[in-house]
């Protein structure tokens, strides 16, 4: 017993170690970098709008520029047409925007993946999500936060995973969720059909996000919601893991009963250790789904200590 218990501790602290060495990698310039070219440079990702001189709507310019990315880090990309319609701008419904009728144009969305497959149980997967487009209601609303972050931080945690050997296999989805509806539900389901055994789905969605009373007192914040027992479990191991590797967020938890957004796909395609991390719950950003949601507000230090933790989180199950 002695033994065994000595070795375990020697494990624990190769894992420490590990995850130490991948968190101080993350970049605040490249996370910066990806940021304002999405969400100004580009100015939106929609597929409803293509810029002056431009073929490609900004969406798909979006998807080759982390098409581009991931490939320069060493991915194959899998890509997973979804028809799908722009939501429609209406200041007579709440929250200013209304499900698009059938007879309303088509578009195709697509999923991109980029997957690593695990060394020893690579039929135990792992997903790190985030939708990717911006708000089809909106003329050529930025989506920094909403979800330029989010998408920005799976392409870093992806690009400092690429050289790093998974036990598991773990998944980089980038879908889209301001269109209708969410590809996110065709990817769960798709997933679904595979034989395989989801340890943990993470959707990174608008990290950082805050009020403006949190951003007047500075505070770094961050919020694991979660709407299943299991996922319950990950949001303490989340807070955890903020804890061991002093990342320094002001880490909270948020129970929702109802699945809702990305993760909530998953939750409904039969995988309940799906969790969102996200800036605030509920969500407090002034700017949240409006033109002035720009980069130059965005707390970059706030998506990188988040981003932090979102890695050391994928890390810690990958290696548990």
């Amino acid at each position: 017993m002695i033994y065994l218990s000595f070795d375990i501790c020697l494990l624990e602290l190769k894992v420490e170690a590990i995850i130490k060495k991948l968190i101080k990698q993350v970049n605040q310039k490249q996370l910066s970098a990806c940021l304002f070219f999405l969400a100004k440079e580009l100015r939106c990702r929609t597929l409803n709008y293509a810029s002056k001189g431009h073929e490609k709507c900004t969406l798909y310019e979006a998807d080759y520029f982390i098409q581009g990315k991931l490939e320069s880090f060493g991915y194959k990309m899998g890509k997973e047409a979804v028809p799908v319609q722009a939501f429609v701008h209406d200041t007579s419904v709440p929250y200013g925007f209304r499900k698009p009728l059938p007879d309303e144009p088509w578009h195709i969305a697509f999923n991109l993946y980029f997957k690593k497959t695990g060394a020893k149980y690579p039929d135990e997967l792992i997903v790190a999500l985030a939708h990717k487009d911006s708000q089809s209601w909106l003329d050529r609303a930025p989506g920094a936060y909403d979800n330029a972050v989010g998408t920005c931080a799976v392409m870093e945690i992806a690009r400092i995973l690429a050289n790093y050997q998974s036990q598991r296999s773990i998944w980089f989805l980038f879908c889209n969720e301001e269109h209708w509806q969410w590809t996110s539900v065709a990817a769960a389901q798709n997933i679904a059909k595979l034989n395989l055994n989801v340890v943990a789905v993470l959707n990174i969605d608008s990290l950082g996000g805050k009020s403006q009373q949190d951003i007047s007192d500075k505070k770094l914040t961050n919020v694991t919601r979660y709407s299943t027992r299991e996922g319950e479990k990950l949001a303490d191991l989340m807070a955890e893991i903020n804890l061991k590797y002093q990342i320094g967020l002001e880490q909270k938890k948020y129970f929702c009963a109802e699945p809702n957004d990305d993760d909530g796909s998953f939750v409904r395609a039969g995988f309940p250790a799906s969790v969102l991390n996200i800036g605030s719950f509920p969500y407090a950003d002034p700017n949240y789904h409006s033109i002035n949601d720009k980069p130059e507000y965005v707390d970059l230090f706030n998506v990188k200590l988040a981003t932090q933790l979102s890695l050391a989180f994928l890390a810690h199950l990958d290696q548990s």
